[in-house]
């Protein structure tokens, strides 16, 4: 475990001072998504994984004044360019592994995972965690702003059939961590799986 979290670290780090710049026009597809969660004013929902804090001013939007955002990252350097962009003005940024989040049971209305699922070091455990957080009924946005194929593409690689995102394996690996999964759509442009939290 503290291996894969130094690695996941290492490797953010790296990345964390140019992350925005590197793609620099996913905002749309970042709010579409969240817009995609139907979350009311006075909501609570947390960015697992915020990264640079790209979904919490699409988030703060969603849930308005009143309700709760948080961002929680494992890796500082992420949460400082949040910061430096100005992102933790749209929610409260947690220094933290979303393996064993701070938080109590069924105490959020959703999470949004953008990148999250092929960063966690015990997926079903992992996501089970996050079903803990969440109130029965609330929802799971797991989100990337292009396709599984775009991305393998642009790591020079071909989709495998072991891809925890393909359909017919993250179906039942929702369904053994609490949630079931209610929409599922991987096309160039979006990949975002919606999950309710089961009773």
């Amino acid at each position: 475990m503290a291996d894969h979290h130094t690695h996941v670290q290492d490797f953010f780090t790296a990345r964390a001072a140019d992350w925005d710049t590197r793609f620099p026009d996913d905002a749309p597809a970042y709010a579409a998504a969240v817009e995609a969660l139907g979350l009311r004013p006075g909501d609570a929902v947390l960015d697992a994984g915020c990264g640079t804090g790209r979904a919490l001013p699409a988030l703060r939007n969603a849930v308005g004044p009143q309700g709760t955002v948080l961002g929680a990252d494992l890796t500082p350097a992420m949460l400082q360019a949040a910061v430096r962009a100005g992102r933790d003005r749209s929610g409260r940024l947690l220094l933290t592994d979303v393996a064993r989040l701070p938080l109590r049971n069924a105490s959020l209305d959703a999470v949004f995972g953008a990148g999250l699922i092929s960063h966690l070091s015990h997926p079903g455990p992992d996501l089970a965690e996050l079903a803990r957080v969440v109130r029965p009924g609330g929802q799971l946005a797991l989100f990337h702003p292009i396709g599984r194929a775009a991305l393998a593409a642009r790591h020079g690689r071909r989709i495998t059939d072991d891809d925890l995102r393909a359909e017919p394996n993250l179906r039942p690996l929702l369904a053994r961590s609490g949630w079931r999964l209610d929409a599922y759509t991987d096309e160039d442009a979006r990949f975002l799986a919606l999950a309710v939290r089961a009773d």
